[in-house]
């Protein structure tokens, strides 16, 4: 349900020149709400410095993931599809295998090189591994389950497994569920801004009035 106000607040930050200011960020008024208070501003080269455009409250309803820093920034957007998404999004998988590799310490580096082609620098490999044992330990154990991660990823990790001479199958854990109890859809929405983002259902955009 992105507000009126969304594409106006996106169309202010296209332009080389165009900068944010994250001012505040603040719960909202029900529970899993928050709030950012953000600045437009563009810069203005005879000045030498920014020019006050417009001020928005961004509203971040059904927040499950967020990590958020102040100051200026010079990109936002909103996005349903990205990696970060994957553990909210798809289904999950555990990921068995058998079998011994020739270089163990080449699979393993094999298998943090595929985490990171899947996921990039949003998530790391110890949140969906196996960590009943060490990781060298485990693969040299012949067998049992590497870890449970999102279905691009599981996939990827049996293409890394099979690659050392290892046999791999995927088993689709049962606990994914696309709707709410009322039909409403569960998926999640990624509101980016530079290195911040929160993970929610949705958002919404409200102008405070030009400054």
């Amino acid at each position: 349900m992105q507000g009126d106000k969304t594409e106006k607040l996106l169309g202010e930050l296209q332009g080389e020149q165009d900068y944010g200011v994250l001012l505040a960020a603040q719960m909202g008024g029900v529970p899993q709400e928050l709030q950012l208070m953000i600045q437009t501003a563009q810069y203005d080269e005879a000045a030498q410095g920014l020019r006050p455009r417009a001020q928005y409250i961004l509203r971040a309803l059904g927040v499950v993931e967020h990590r958020v820093s102040l100051g200026m920034f010079g990109r936002l957007f909103i996005a349903d599809e990205h990696p970060i998404l994957f553990h909210y999004n798809l289904t999950r998988h555990a990921i068995h295998f058998e079998g011994k590799p020739k270089d163990v310490n080449e699979l393993v580096l094999d298998i943090h090189q595929g985490y990171l082609s899947t996921f990039g620098p949003w998530r790391e490999l110890a949140r969906d591994i196996n960590r009943e044992k060490p990781l060298v330990d485990l693969l040299q154990s012949g067998g049992g389950v590497l870890g449970t991660m999102p279905k691009p990823a599981a996939e990827r990790m049996v293409k890394v497994l099979e690659h050392h001479g290892l046999t791999a199958r995927l088993d689709e854990e049962a606990t994914y569920e696309k709707d709410d109890e009322h039909g409403r859809s569960r998926r999640m929405k990624l509101l980016g801004v530079d290195d911040s983002y929160l993970i929610a259902l949705d958002f919404s955009v409200d102008e405070m009035g030009k400054v």
